[in-house]
């Protein structure tokens, strides 16, 4: 396995529609757990392969409790039902480091994917793990977060990145390559 660099905003990369995957395969398999392994060093709850600039529709998502580990792999998700009542949830984003905000999305989905044996499955969410769920599907749309707030807040966020990111050559960098320079 290994830690994959994480894109960060604002970077064009990461509004690419990303295309499915045919099957989960040894190689989105190995992809999925790369990003497994990434997300939980960065530290996060979720991670979208276009995040770290691939651009196939695979997510993994993982809510567990501190010390725990209960990951989902998914490619292709796709919801197929959402309530009609949403909840706010402060959200942020690995791309975004140290950028929060409140959106609001329906409270439970249903959805259909491909998992890493290339099995379909369907689940059905709510709370924490739906919020994370769309939240990673709108990565594989070309979508942040931050689309989903005003223009002014979206671009104060974006400005503040681009500040930091010149500031700070490595960030998105995996910590381990980062420590190795």
């Amino acid at each position: 396995m290994a830690l994959l660099p994480i894109l960060v905003a604002p970077d064009p990369r990461l509004k690419v529609k990303a295309k499915p995957v045919e099957s989960v395969d040894a190689e989105t398999a190995r992809l999925m757990e790369d990003m497994l392994e990434t997300m939980y060093a960065a530290p996060g709850i979720g991670l979208a392969a276009p995040q770290v600039g691939v651009a196939k529709r695979v997510v993994v998502v993982d809510v567990s409790p501190e010390g725990e580990r209960n990951p989902l792999r998914m490619a292709n998700p796709e919801i197929l039902w959402a309530s009609d009542d949403v909840v706010p949830y402060e959200e942020g984003c690995l791309s975004l480091p140290e950028q929060y905000d409140e959106v609001e999305r329906p409270a439970r989905i249903r959805l259909r994917y491909l998992d890493h044996q290339n099995e379909i499955r369907e689940l059905e969410a709510d709370g924490l793990l739906a919020t994370c769920i769309q939240h990673e599907i709108d990565h594989l749309d070309g979508k942040l977060f931050v689309d989903h707030l005003s223009s002014l807040r979206r671009n104060m966020i974006l400005r503040k990145l681009t500040k930091l990111k010149k500031a700070d050559p490595e960030l998105g960098q995996p910590k381990a390559a980062v420590a190795a320079r």
